[in-house]
């Protein structure tokens, strides 16, 4: 006989896919941010695919301008990375420490969000979902790109950045055929 009931049996993660950022929303937010350092943190969670942990810890001298690299000290699982610099953070990175705490990062961008009248359920961590869509769709990477850009050990993990919207399927279906 079985010890589990049929609710604890049933239970399964929720299939609702996060929302994310796009680059428009991104520039929305950015121009209705009043701190620079905001600014700077919303630009490294996009363009960088950075977690906000990893933007309040990093420094000046994490930032290989030489090889164009940004050096990601023990992220989560205690890991390290680099990653390439943005274009668009090229600026932004001289003015760094960001200098504020994880909470208030977050209560900022969410302020930012409402004064943007953006009406999606947006946290930090959906501007690093927002980028990783942006470079699959806009810039064309591949997804195992974007798996080692993010940092991420499993290639599951990055699938949920692969946003399809349905006029790309109706596109694709009627390719060549009009």
């Amino acid at each position: 006989m079985n010890n589990f009931s049929s609710t604890s049996q049933n239970k399964r993660k929720s299939s609702k896919l996060p929302d994310f950022v796009t680059e428009q929303e991104l520039i929305k937010i950015i121009k209705h941010t009043k701190q620079k350092h905001h600014k700077v943190a919303f630009m490294l969670g996009f363009y960088e695919g950075m977690r906000i942990t990893e933007v309040t810890k990093l420094q000046p001298e994490d930032v290989d301008w030489g090889q164009r690299m940004i050096r990601i000290k023990e992220s989560k699982n205690k890991k390290d990375r680099n990653i390439p610099i943005a274009p668009q953070c090229v600026k932004v990175l001289k003015q760094l420490p960001v200098n504020v705490s994880q909470r208030a990062l977050q209560y900022a961008f969410t302020g930012a969000v409402k004064r943007s009248k953006i009406t999606k359920d947006l946290h930090f961590h959906s501007l690093r979902h927002g980028g990783a869509t942006h470079y699959l769709n806009t810039k064309k990477w591949n997804i195992r790109q974007v798996q080692v850009f993010l940092g991420h050990a499993s290639i599951n993990s990055t699938q949920i950045y692969t946003h399809i919207q349905p006029q790309e399927l109706i596109d694709k279906m009627w390719e060549g055929n009009t």
